[in-house]
């Protein structure tokens, strides 16, 4: 039996089931999971709305009226200004997104790698790993720093 006939002779059936079957997964997967999230561009919008209820249902006395409507004013005109950006280019907050995560990941790559170089001969904050060129341990060594003097200059890097 070939595999051109394992498959049923009526392509229409078998993509509907097909199409089904998706359906139910993602059905499935919003029901355990929950909704997944929109495009960028979808939870700004959402976030806007999120900010611009919970400005209006703030009243506090100290704002008074008149402060109260001016905030209104300004969530209103950044509404306005970020509409039809999202319209005309959906794809653009997807992008910015992307580009966020790739930059939080080489600021992570860059912090990590210098903690790294800190921390290099050094076992934890004990400082149980070798002195560096020695070979020793800092629990081999038994003099107190202390009984040195004044300590040596190290050169830090800052870059």
């Amino acid at each position: 039996m070939s595999e051109a006939t394992d498959r049923p002779v009526d392509d229409d059936a078998w993509a509907e089931a097909c199409a089904e079957d998706l359906e139910a997964e993602k059905a499935r997967r919003r029901a355990e999971y929950g909704p997944q999230p929109g495009s960028a561009a979808e939870e700004l919008r959402k976030l806007i709305d999120a900010v611009a209820d919970k400005v209006s249902t703030l009243q506090s006395p100290l704002l008074g009226m008149a402060a109260q409507g001016t905030v209104q004013q300004v969530i209103r005109q950044a509404r306005s200004a970020v509409e039809p950006v999202i319209e005309r280019n959906p794809d653009l907050f997807d992008h910015l997104a992307a580009a966020g995560n790739e930059l939080l990941a080489a600021y992570r790559s860059a912090v990590e790698g210098q903690e790294g170089r800190w921390t290099k001969g050094t076992e934890g904050a004990g400082g149980t790993g070798s002195a560096p060129g020695t070979g020793k341990t800092a629990a081999d060594d038994t003099s107190d720093p202390r009984d040195e003097g004044t300590g040596g200059s190290e050169h830090i890097d800052l870059d």
